[in-house]
């Protein structure tokens, strides 16, 4: 009850700021609500270099430093508590022609943009697993006005980002929209998969800051988070076995997921087998330089693929999360690696070497299908049509009220 009459009073504040707003004039500027930052990034570049428009990032605080380095764009944070820049990031919402969002944002569901504006949900991920939206089943739980207010903020996205068809029909059903929303042009954090040049220079620049990697094969362990593990998490790794059984020829990496809020404490004995990277920036970066990965519901797998490289599969409570989230296919037949239940049979499959190679590659297939490279230009060229169709609307009012 105090949770939704909180909910009710922040929505019904935002309300009445886009109603103060209402009177200024949408510009020709596109506003990206950044909770992750590589989309977001990629995107920005390819605008920067072939699209002339006011860009403005709103961000919260973690990712706020991936931002304010753009000199030539506005950096705010979306949080109450930095009070005026809370009130700048919803005037710029209020007169913005292109709006992006990169996750559920609850504030949609007040927000009320003018005529020909268009939000485009640009998703953190190109691919799922775990069910989320509409079809997360942990929504059964919640009341009637709660599954309301979900419908209202996926009603706000006029177009979703897809590298798939795959993935086009998880959104439809997840957001409970029709296949014309669905914007085939390939995600954005792909397209420097495509791109040696990046990848060369991503692979030195690590290397320079951990020249230890360099002499080891690297594993990289990037599981998803669980509710209930998002302010105390609990490895699930034995990580004095893994040095003991791999300690000569490889190197642990442990990538947290950005939800989790507490951080690991390794002991001594370990800082020379492990490295913590859960807050390095580009995630891209370091898939570039893993020779396997491990996981268990993340969408990692969806990127790590266009690398052809090994994965293994951790679902160790596999029935409990099936259970409370569940999944979109079953997980058995989706994922392209061994599952394994143990710390020692990761242990046993990494020692074998017995990975699919060409699952991996129809894995790929089926999920990248549209993210060939160019999709950031091919969003920017959707975005331009657009600008400039409102950009002759204001013309054609303006010479008729003369």
């Amino acid at each position: 009850m105090a949770r939704e009459l909180w909910i009710n009073t922040y929505l019904r504040f935002i309300s009445l700021l886009f109603a103060f707003y209402r009177p200024f004039p949408v510009k020709r500027k596109v506003v990206m609500v950044v909770s992750f930052a590589e989309n977001n990034i990629e995107l920005y570049k390819e605008m920067k270099n072939s699209l002339s428009c006011e860009t403005i990032f709103i961000t919260n605080k973690k990712q706020h430093s991936n931002f304010v380095k753009f000199n030539d764009a506005i950096t705010l944070l979306f949080q109450v508590q930095h009070f005026v820049q809370f009130l700048r990031s919803i005037y710029h919402l209020s007169t913005a022609k292109i709006i992006f969002v990169d996750n559920y944002y609850g504030f949609l569901a007040a927000a009320r943009f003018k005529k020909g504006v268009k939000c485009i949900q640009l998703w953190h991920a190109n691919g799922a697993i775990k069910k989320f939206g509409l079809e997360d089943q942990s929504i059964r739980h919640r009341g009637k006005r709660a599954r309301e207010r979900f419908q209202q903020v996926y009603d706000k996205f006029e177009h979703v980002v897809v590298g798939s068809d795959a993935m086009g029909e998880i959104f439809q059903q997840a957001f409970g929209l029709d296949e014309s929303r669905i914007l085939k042009t390939g995600v954005p954090r792909t397209d420097v998969f495509w791109n040696k040049d990046y990848k060369q220079e991503a692979i030195r620049k690590i290397n320079s800051r951990y020249p230890f990697l360099s002499s080891k094969k690297v594993i990289l362990y990037a599981p998803t988070y669980r509710d209930e593990q998002i302010n105390q998490y609990k490895l699930s790794l034995d990580l004095d076995l893994f040095k003991k059984e791999l300690g000569n020829d490889y190197i642990l990496l442990l990538r947290l997921h950005p939800a989790v809020k507490s951080e690991l404490n390794l002991s001594k004995d370990l800082q020379d087998f492990i490295l913590d990277v859960s807050n390095y920036s580009s995630l891209n970066e370091l898939l570039f330089i893993t020779d396997i990965l491990i996981t268990d519901y993340s969408s990692i797998p969806f990127e790590f693929s266009f690398l052809n490289k090994p994965m293994i599969f951790y679902p160790y409570d596999l029935n409990q999360y099936k259970e409370s989230r569940g999944f979109w296919e079953d997980y058995q037949n989706l994922v392209p690696g061994p599952i394994v239940f143990s710390n020692e049979e990761i242990i046993s499959t990494i020692k074998s070497q017995d990975f699919d190679y060409t699952r991996i590659a129809d894995f790929n297939i089926k999920w990248n299908e549209f993210s060939q490279g160019y999709s950031c230009k091919n969003i920017v060229e959707f975005i331009k049509v657009h600008l400039s169709e409102n950009m002759q609307s204001e013309l054609i009012k303006s010479s008729s009220s003369q």
